[in-house]
């Protein structure tokens, strides 16, 4: 949203920008139709992406971030948007209503935890073990479960692999949850400090209004 949002504005800008340079051009300097036109698109157009620079580097400051951090952390996010495709396609060896269950809601956190991040890039340091290591070891659990599954013949090791993996995958599935408490920890103290800092301004004025009924 906050990208379509800010492709608008800049688009905003530059058509202006582009209107007033090709009327100033035409009007003011008798510049002939075509250079008019020639001098408004360069216009809108450097307009278009210097606005763009800004908005982008007043995001940045908010987030507290430089432009090889929030390129570094794009890169993770692009290949954990892969991984989380994959996870997604094991879907398909589902056969439990319980397995099923599981595997939506491990998809619903780790889906919240890569949307935390793209929303507020900063946030991937909160996470850093999810995108290095946790994400990858469901990953290739998931699928390594999906493709036992899918043998038509199974020999009791199979089986007992079958069994060791569902094991393993829900112990990830509290991990990943950690992680997820982990990234929003600072939220929920927040939340906390402002819902005593109210309690505690309705407790005095509750106290006052008593004392002044006296």
């Amino acid at each position: 949203m906050r990208r379509f949002f800010q492709f608008i504005f800049q688009t905003a800008i530059g058509t202006s920008t582009a209107v007033v340079t090709g009327l100033i051009s035409f009007f003011a300097y008798n510049a002939a139709f075509m250079m008019s036109g020639l001098y408004a698109l360069i216009g809108g157009g450097a307009s278009y992406f210097l606005t763009k620079q800004i908005v982008h580097y007043r995001f940045l400051k908010q987030k507290g971030l430089n432009r090889k951090e929030y390129k570094y952390i794009n890169e993770n996010l692009i290949e954990a948007d892969e991984k989380i495709k994959r996870l997604q396609r094991t879907l398909k060896s589902v056969r439990s209503w319980h397995q099923a269950r599981q595997y939506f809601e491990i998809l619903v956190t780790v889906r919240k935890i890569y949307a935390n991040t793209k929303k507020e890039p900063q946030r991937f340091y909160q996470a850093e073990p999810f995108y290095y290591k946790h994400l990858d070891s469901l990953v290739a659990l998931m699928e390594k479960y999906a493709y036992l599954k899918s043998q038509p013949s199974r020999s009791k090791e199979i089986n007992e692999a079958l069994g060791e993996t569902r094991e393993t995958i829900t112990t990830m599935d509290g991990i990943i949850k950690k992680d997820l408490h982990v990234m929003l920890n600072d939220d929920v103290n927040t939340l906390q400090f402002e819902l005593d800092v109210a309690n505690q301004s309705y407790r005095q004025a509750h106290k006052n209004e008593s004392e002044a009924l006296k």
